[in-house]
């Protein structure tokens, strides 16, 4: 007689687990938002980014509490900005990390947001008229782009890899 071994089946994921609600309290968000501000202070001015520029990208507050904003995070005071605000920034801090890992010059970083671009997403308009448009989708869109280059989706060739030389057989080491 033959006698099978059955293996039991490993559970099933149920699927992308939710979001915890804390992660949207007020005082967790109070706790973000001082740092957040004062990082999206830093590279805006890196970017040269004029005042309209900021509030487009942060979904056009009004100057009295943008500034409001700012006066209390540079004094270390409590603010708590919202969740689209706080999501904003964080595109921006994401844009800004992914530019420094495809740059390897933070003033090609920036030249490459302002430069013309001829991808589909861009229609050949700089990238930070997507930025600066005043949607959350513009910013994440820029995001997630960037964040496919990184991760070696097709970007457009440059200097390094046109002077790369092709791997082989004798290139590859077994240990």
């Amino acid at each position: 007689m033959v006698t099978a071994l059955v293996r039991p089946m490993p559970a099933l994921d149920a699927g992308p687990a939710r979001l915890d609600a804390n992660r949207f309290s007020a005082a967790n968000r109070r706790r973000l938002s001082g740092p957040a501000l004062r990082t999206f202070t830093a590279i805006a001015d890196l970017w040269r980014l004029d005042e309209g520029e900021r509030l487009l990208v942060l979904g056009l507050p009004s100057r009295s509490t943008y500034y409001g904003w700012l006066k209390a995070a540079r004094e270390h005071q409590d603010v708590t900005l919202g969740v689209d605000v706080l999501t904003r920034i964080s595109a921006v801090l994401g844009i800004h990390q992914a530019l420094g890992v495809l740059h390897a010059d933070e003033q090609d970083g920036i030249a490459w947001l302002r430069r013309p671009h001829q991808a589909p997403l861009f229609g050949g308009q700089p990238p930070l008229a997507l930025v600066t448009g005043g949607t959350q989708d513009g910013l994440m869109a820029v995001r997630r782009f960037l964040d496919a280059a990184r991760g070696g989706l097709f970007l457009a060739p440059n200097a390094v890899d046109r002077d790369a030389q092709a791997a082989t057989d004798a290139d590859i080491v077994l240990a």
